[in-house]
């Protein structure tokens, strides 16, 4: 057996006593080096020894067996001294194959989870690069005198206390003693050996013993010095350099593709780190790297994106011209600048403001009030800069295509020598992608013979643009042909009936031809169209292609479209049953006659119509409001004005012409209007996003009360999540405002118990909290809020005392508990980051820390999400948007927030929640901050000033941002002030960008009353930072508010035209208060926040007049309490329930019973409910928010009643079962539903197989949900439920109860069990066959499996193994069943149980193949 199987099935993750050098990180793939307790790693140990030792370990496993040590003793010495080279060639191989630390590094720093060890413990992951710098070294070019030297000899490491073997004379000859007493036979041989040895390092060196100088000489003049054959010295050393070249081993070669991509270590992301242009511009402007905008295009380019804008800003016609001027100038500071929007919206404001001198009215009544004020109107925001980069990047894709375009058409031109004026006129005039596309397929279809002629004579239009396909050839039929005739008999071209549409210039009417159309046709016949009709035929279809590629007609049709388009859905056979009622699309399935403007208001209702066509339920057609009048018109100006027979015959060719065409039309036209509105819609909603994301994250930290805002709060924070707060453990964490998790533990029953209520207050006044924060996943939740403020008032726990400003006095509140959103939370506790920050904690604890930062630092939680941020819900309707796009927006609300608040760059090398913000810094991105923290740490790990960070030669600090982006981010870095430091500048602990140092010390001279003598005295003697130290020192900051700063902002702008108001007033407040706190207070949650983030139920969930399935738990004589699903409790009053029978007599206590929403108060946490039957017999029907004949009331009435009689014909009747778990959704709906549960939830629903048969479905993981058929038996009505129920055909229960718990929680177990094993891999089945595929090639003598979620088949995961190099991935199906695992038919208890199996299993099946027979794998 080999090595690779012995490790597959003697021990599942274990090394063997002779492997315990490496072990491999299963969660990176890397390999780390390992040795036994009190190993030494000698590196001078003999090679001699690692060949014995590695020939003992092969013994060991099997390969040689004890009779080939014999063979290899009687081999001659040739023969063991091939061995030994082939061997020493191996072990250069291997080292050769090993990576490189600095790429290791990297890898670290994308993964600050994976670690290598010290140095001394060296992995078999050596460098990959180093063997051959060592070779280098080794392999110096040789001098003359080794020449003659053996090449083919392999120099050898000569270990220390072994004899060299030099022919030469060594007066350390006889230092080292053998080991062994030699006798005189040995002695000669060995000094035989020694005599005809050739030295390695000095090549070929003859005894010169008695020869002089001359004698020397005459010896070289005779044989020479060997520099004639240099070159083939030169020629062999460039050969091994070559040949080394092509051996390196790079990191694609080790890592797969995505994984470099995933990590960032491609060539590119290489590039982008080292290339001075913000990060984020490089990755939106990729593609059009090698496009170069002209002037002319530039300033087309301001036009475009003002064009687009103006409307939507609704600002007075006469700011046109100052918008416009606004517009180009961003431009200009994004592509010539090259500055980022946080850059340009803080230190460029100046140009987003127009701003008006008036004459002061008051002037005249208050002398010393001044003359002018300044009216300014603020032109362009925040959210305005970045749709305008959104902007540039599609204005250079039009430009890219127009300039294709544009090359295709001169290559025809010049080829062919054609002029057309459609092309020459319309080219300049398109506007959108759509016009060009038009411009495109006109030119591929007029001109297809002349684009092939030219792309067969190598013009190269064939890149830039698409070539005509096949289609085309029966069109240059036609044209070629007599039948062409015909087409131009119609009397008008298709671009000039399109002018008429269009009212482009004066009409011009059709010219009937002479002959009648039949004649013409005949007279026309030739060998390509042998007959009148054919003629006809051809025409048409020619007339028809010309007026559908014509860019005029389809710009006519599309503005009717846009402006007179509705919407309207059909729903298909599969939507008429699937979607019912409850469904989502419910909303959308009858929706008809919505205008384009409806569908503007309401992005999200297009986004589901089009996402319920993808699933096939429904057909969204776009139609024409006054279609028949858009035809009447169309037709008119194409018809003849001539009153004849003739002028009918030919008028009636152009009506059947214009149908065909319409038909045409419509259909490619509809389709562009669709994918545009489509993507108007993603973006209004998009927006809408971004709007909520940026409100979560303009929160300051909760503010501790007589505390400045912006102040971290110390927090005690507490969940029982969702456990019963009475029964189940209440998680606590004690969190420092530097983060620091000092303390935790658990409470129970802090309503009751006395003990845990002292315990817990003397936690309090040991402590001293600021704020409690309290969440969880469950109503019960609510509970623990109200028991523990009982509790704090019980006790009479404080706050921590403030000064009060109202009363001048210290004074202390009862401690405030607050409710927390846990949004990120829930991402954070079972996430690997979670996980590595804190490996012994349990989830619970985990998201308690989560919930005390969230209230330190709202921001830093998010921007540690990373990607997963779009796993939030933000919008209900975002499901409709693409990730990737949506990521984006909310990138962009990260990177404006980070910048406003700035980052404490010190702070950021030793924290990683405060890292996480910087590839968010203007300028910066995830690839450059890791390269900016890289270089922190070889300066030394501190930055004590903003200008250091481009290098400083006198400190010997290197430049870790190249200028550019140091210009975009260097004010967003803030470096707190250090008074005791002399060269600390108060400047770089400001928003004031370095650029603008200087103004700032000139405001601050001015402040102090400074003349320039002083300033020069004082700066020359202590440093340029000098003027505002002393601002600062003599604490007289507020002195800058006597300025009158507007003088300042004028003499700038006429000597130095500089526009600095903003950035005065900037200065002036970062002088009175550097990085002043500028975000909003932290926001308490809204109480219906509160109750759906507590119960998963929102207004349209859990609303009045539904009817729910509720558990009786209490009975009184007047009223009963309930609990529905969501964990909240509900009342009925007796009046409710019947007025014939008593409660009692009715209610029974954990009975499942219908109710009737009648009053939910979020706030409370309470219902009120109602029994009564002719409140049940009114269903419940969602209120549709649609205007007057916009829904479909007849086609609704009419599937109702088909489906009515469906059920008739199927005996299939809406079915009520009365268990908690019971929904009356389909499959599909469970599958919704179960979504936001977490792993394990079940729901039971109505069957498709009919009333004897029930469908339980539940959650096996995210996105994996199973569905279970039931078979009742024994059923006493066709309605109620059986008395036995089956599964599968052997699996028997007595109630639904007893199914749930030994049958579905019995599989969770098991998926939990499993998903928790060591060996299971997160990701698709795909993604480990690569992750095992990596780890093979990393540890060739290894063998390995793993545990995967099958996907496809709910129930079942993969067990993927590779058992060696040479092999493929294989993977077997494990099926989960009640209380174990079926692997190819077998049943295993545990998962010991299951790998110990697997092993067994596949050493058998490898020992049947190996005698002819098997599985076939």
């Amino acid at each position: 057996m080999s090595n690779s199987m012995r490790d597959l099935i003697d021990g599942e993750a274990e090394l063997d006593d002779e492997e315990d050098d490496e072990s491999f990180d299963e969660e990176t793939g890397d390999t780390r080096r390992r040795t036994k307790a009190g190993a030494i790693d000698d590196s001078s140990e003999e090679e001699d020894d690692d060949d014995d030792e590695e020939e003992a370990r092969r013994i060991r496993e099997g390969f040689i067996v004890d009779e080939d040590e014999e063979e290899d003793d009687a081999e001659d010495p040739d023969e063991r001294e091939r061995r030994k080279k082939k061997k020493r060639r191996r072990a250069e191989r291997e080292e050769e194959e090993q990576l490189d630390e600095e790429d290791l590094d990297l890898i670290g720093e994308a993964n600050p989870e994976w670690e290598r060890k010290s140095q001394p413990q060296q992995t078999k992951f050596k460098r990959l690069k180093r063997g051959h710098r060592d070779e280098e070294r080794g392999n110096e070019r040789r001098g003359l005198a080794e020449i003659f030297s053996d090449e083919d000899e392999e120099q050898e490491e000569r270990p220390y206390g072994r004899p060299s073997h030099r022919a030469q004379a060594d007066e350390f000859d006889d230092f080292i003693e053998d080991d062994y007493p030699e006798d005189d036979e040995e002695r000669i041989q060995r000094q035989e050996d020694m005599e005809v040895a050739r030295p390695k390092d000095k090549g070929m060196m003859a005894d010169t013993a008695g020869l002089d100088k001359d004698a020397l000489d005459d010896m070289e003049a005779i044989f020479g010095n060997g520099e004639d054959y240099d070159w083939a010295l030169q020629m062999e050393e460039e050969e091994e350099d070559r040949e080394r070249e092509e051996q390196t081993i790079e990191l694609k070669d080790v890592f797969e593709p995505s994984q470099l991509t995933e990590k960032l270590l491609t060539d590119e992301d290489n590039e982008i780190r080292v290339n001075d242009d913000p990060e984020r511009f490089q990755l939106d402007r990729k593609q059009f790297k090698n496009l170069q905008i002209t002037a002319d295009q530039f300033k087309e380019e301001a036009r475009w994106i003002t064009n687009l804008l103006w409307q939507r800003k609704g600002l007075p016609s006469d700011l046109l011209g100052p918008f416009s001027k606004a517009i180009g100038k961003v431009l200009e500071f994004f592509v010539i600048d090259g500055v980022e929007v946080p850059y340009v919206f803080q230190h460029r404001r100046d140009y987003l403001i127009h701003a008006k001198k008036i004459r002061n009215p008051h002037n005249r009544d208050d002398p010393d009030a001044p003359e002018y004020t300044v009216d300014a109107e603020k032109l362009l925001n925040q959210d305005d800069l970045w749709r305008v980069l959104e902007l540039d990047i599609k204005f250079r894709s039009f430009i890219e295509k127009r300039n294709a375009l544009e090359r295709a058409y001169d290559s025809v031109k010049s080829a062919a020598g054609i002029q057309d004026a459609v092309l020459d006129v319309m080219i300049r005039q398109a506007v959108t992608m759509e016009e060009l596309q038009d411009l495109q397929d006109y030119l591929n279809f007029t001109y297809s013979a002349e684009l092939k002629d030219t792309a067969a004579m190598g013009n190269g239009t064939s890149k830039d643009i698409k070539r005509p396909g096949n289609k085309t050839g029966i069109f240059e039929r036609i044209r070629k042909s007599r039948a062409y005739e015909f087409v131009r008999a119609f009397g008008i071209s298709p671009d000039r009936l399109a002018q008429n549409a269009l009212r482009e210039g004066k009409k011009v009417s059709s010219d009937d031809d002479t002959k009648q159309p039949e004649d013409l046709a005949d007279s026309l016949a030739d060998s390509d169209f042998p007959t009148g009709e054919q003629v006809i035929n051809a025409a048409r279809q020619m007339y028809v292609e010309e007026l559908f590629v014509s860019p005029r007609m389809r710009k006519h049709f599309r503005a009717n479209f846009y402006e007179m388009g509705c919407v309207s859905v059909h729903r298909t056979e599969k939507g008429l049953r699937k979607i019912d009622e409850a469904h989502p699309y419910y909303e959308i399935k009858y929706l008809q006659n919505c205008t384009i403007s409806d569908m503007a208001r309401r992005p999200e209702i297009f986004l589901k119509m089009l996402k319920a066509e993808e699933e096939g339920l429904v057909e969204v057609h776009l139609t024409m409001e006054n279609e028949r009048e858009f035809r009447r018109q169309l037709y008119s100006e194409f018809a003849s004005d001539n009153f004849s027979d003739l002028a009918d015959a030919w008028n009636s060719q152009r009506q059947k012409v214009l149908d065909m065409a319409f038909s045409k039309l419509e259909k490619i036209i509809t389709k562009g209007v669709k994918d545009s509105l489509r993507t108007a819609c993603q973006e209004e909603l998009l927006k809408i996003c971004r709007d909520e994301y940026f409100k979560r994250l303009d929160q300051a930290p909760l503010k501790p009360k007589g505390m400045v805002l912006g102040t971290t709060p110390r927090v005690l924070t507490m969940s029982n999540g969702m456990g019963d707060p009475n029964r189940d453990p209440v998680c606590w964490t004690w969190v420092e405002e530097d983060g620091r998790v000092l303390e935790h533990g658990k409470f129970v029953n802090l309503a009751r118990d006395e003990g845990q209520r002292d315990a817990f207050a003397e936690l309090v006044r040991r402590r001293n909290p600021d704020v409690i924060g309290i969440s969880g996943f469950s109503a019960s939740t609510y509970r623990l809020v109200k028991d523990l403020e009982n509790l704090i008032t019980e006790k009479g726990l404080m706050g921590p005392e403030y000064d009060d400003p109202d009363t001048n006095e210290y004074r202390s509140d009862p401690l405030d508990v607050v409710i927390v959103n846990d949004e990120v939370a829930r991402l954070y506790k079972d996430s690997p980051r979670a996980v590595a920050d804190h490996p012994t904690l349990n989830p619970l604890t985990r998201y308690c820390i989560a919930l005390a930062r969230y209230m330190q630092n709202p921001m830093k939680e998010y921007a540690a999400l990373g990607k997963d941020v779009t796993s939030l819900l933000i919008h209900p309707y975002q499901q409709y948007l693409p990730k990737d796009k949506l990521y984006k927006l909310l990138e962009t609300a990260m990177v404006d927030m980070v910048n406003l608040v700035g980052v404490d760059i010190n702070e950021a090398m030793g924290d990683a929640y405060t890292a996480h913000l910087l590839p968010y810094v203007a300028g910066l991105g995830p690839r450059k901050a890791t390269l900016l923290i890289k270089g922190i740490n070889a300066n030394g790990g501190v930055v004590t000033s903003r200008d250091e960070l481009v290098g400083d030669p006198e400190r010997r600090k290197l430049p870790v941002l190249g200028p550019r982006v140091w210009n975009n981010s260097a004010s967003f870095l803030y470096i707190e002030y250090d008074t005791t430091n002399p060269e600390s500048d108060p400047l770089d602990n400001t928003r004031v960008h370095p650029e603008d140092y200087d103004l700032a010390r000139k405001v601050a001279a001015d402040a102090l009353g400074l003349d320039e003598e002083d300033v020069k005295a004082e700066t020359d003697e202590n440093g340029a930072g000098a003027i505002v130290r002393k601002l600062f020192k003599e604490e007289e900051q507020e002195k800058v508010n006597e300025l009158i700063l507007e003088e300042y902002a004028e003499q700038l702008e006429r000597e130095y035209q500089q526009r600095k108001r903003a950035t005065l007033e900037t200065i002036r407040a970062e002088l009175q208060v550097p990085y002043e706190e500028l975000r909003k207070n932290f926001a308490p949650l809204a109480p219906e926040q509160i109750f759906t983030m507590f119960t998963g139920e929102t207004k349209d969930s859990l609303c009045e007049g539904m009817i729910v399935p509720v558990n009786v738990r209490v009975v009184k004589d007047d009223f009963a309490i309930v609990k529905l699903d969501c964990g909240i409790e509900g009342r009925i009053e007796s009046h409710d329930v019947s007025h014939r029978h008593s409660m009692k007599d009715i209610l029974h206590v954990q009975q499942t019973v219908q109710a009737k929403l009648t009053d939910v108060n979020r706030k409370d946490f309470m219902v009120k409910l109602t029994m009564r039957e002719e409140e049940l017999r009114r269903p419940y029907r969602k209120h549709m928010d649609h205007h007057h004949g916009q829904w479909d009331y007849r086609t609704e009435d009419a599937d109702r009643e088909e489906l009515r009689e469906k059920d008739k014909t199927t005996g299939r009747t809406q079915r009520i079962v009365k268990h908690p778990n019971f929904k009356p959704f389909n499959s599909t709906q469970a599958e919704q539903y179960l979504g936001g549960q977490p792993p394990g939830e079940v729901v039971i629903r109505p069957s498709s197989k009919g009333n004897d048969h029930l469908a339980v479905t539940w959650k096996v993981a995210d996105g994996v949900y199973q569905h279970i058929d039931v078979l009742e038996l024994q059923k006493e009505t066709e309605f109620s439920v059986g008395r036995t129920l089956r599964v599968g055909g052997k699996y028997n229960y007595a109630d639904l109860d007893e199914l749930i718990v030994d049958h579905v929680k019995a599989m969770v177990k098991k998926v939990d069990e499993l998903m928790q094993h060591e060996k299971f891999q997160k990701g698709s089945k795909a993604e480990v066959e690569k992750w095992l595929t990596t780890y093979i090639d990393a540890n060739p003598n290894r063998s390995m499996y793993a545990f995967c979620v099958d996907t496809q088949h709910a129930g079942y995961f993969w067990l993927c193994f590779k058992a060696n190099r040479k092999t493929d991935v294989q993977a077997w199906p494990v099926r989960v069943i009640p209380h174990a695992y079926e692997l190819l038919k077998s049943q295993y208890p545990d998962m010991r149980a299951l790998c110990n199996g697997f092993k067994l299993r596949y050493q058998s099946e490898q020992l049947k193949k190996q005698s002819g027979g098997g599985r076939k794998m």
